[in-house]
């Protein structure tokens, strides 16, 4: 089965998958068509246009800028700024496929993860999307293995615990151990160990502004 997905694709994402799956040859060739055929059904012209996901852009919530030291792409989220709308889940996945197609362009040959800043400052019960949240996870989780390196969770209120704590069930140990939080008064020095200050952004003491990623 590998010596035919061997070629199709990239040495990294043979390796991708197989990290995913524990080096189970099996469990990987099985993940990596699954993938295949998603991908195939739920992007069939290839890639995601702006007019595809349009409600999601105007909610103007991830950007991309810099890379912190290893050389992975950075990304900040507002996620006070989400809120479900009548385009829907569905929407809200293009999104994301979206979203990652625009980091992954980004990356530097040899690199294949990226950061996320997910920024909660002002978010409420208005902005909770349980469902937009797992699919997200699962989205991350199933099709995109291995390609998160870190999620700092910044200016989290006391009422996101709730949330937090009915995602945590969904998600495997490999995800959770890439998820920090981070204390407001450590916040600053926190992202510097990881992010160069020329490529923080501003809004955490850096130097750089926030490009919107239709921008990008």
């Amino acid at each position: 089965m590998w010596v035919f997905i061997l070629q199709e694709v990239d040495d990294l994402t043979f390796r991708r998958f197989l990290r995913a799956r524990d080096l189970d040859e099996e469990k990987a060739s099985a993940m990596f068509l699954k993938y295949q055929k998603w991908r195939r059904n739920f992007v069939p012209n290839g890639s995601i246009s702006p007019s595809e996901v349009a409600h999601e852009i105007q909610q103007n919530k991830i950007f991309l800028q810099g890379s912190e030291k290893k050389g992975r792409p950075i990304s900040v989220v507002l996620a006070a700024r989400h809120f479900q709308h009548k385009g829907g889940v569905e929407e809200f996945k293009r999104f994301l496929v979206y979203f990652f197609d625009k980091i992954f362009a980004r990356m530097p040959p040899g690199q294949e993860k990226f950061v996320v800043i997910a920024d909660l400052e002002g978010w409420g019960y208005a902005n909770s999307d349980i469902r937009g949240y797992l699919a997200a996870l699962s989205l991350l989780q199933d099709y995109y293995p291995e390609r998160l390196g870190k999620m700092f969770i910044v200016h989290a209120p006391y009422v996101f615990m709730k949330t937090w704590k009915i995602l945590c069930p969904f998600m495997d140990n490999k995800t959770r151990k890439k998820i920090v939080f981070v204390e407001n008064k450590n916040l600053k020095s926190t992202l510097l160990e990881e992010i160069d200050e020329s490529q923080l952004p501003e809004t955490y003491g850096g130097k750089l502004p926030l490009v919107p990623l239709h921008d990008c």
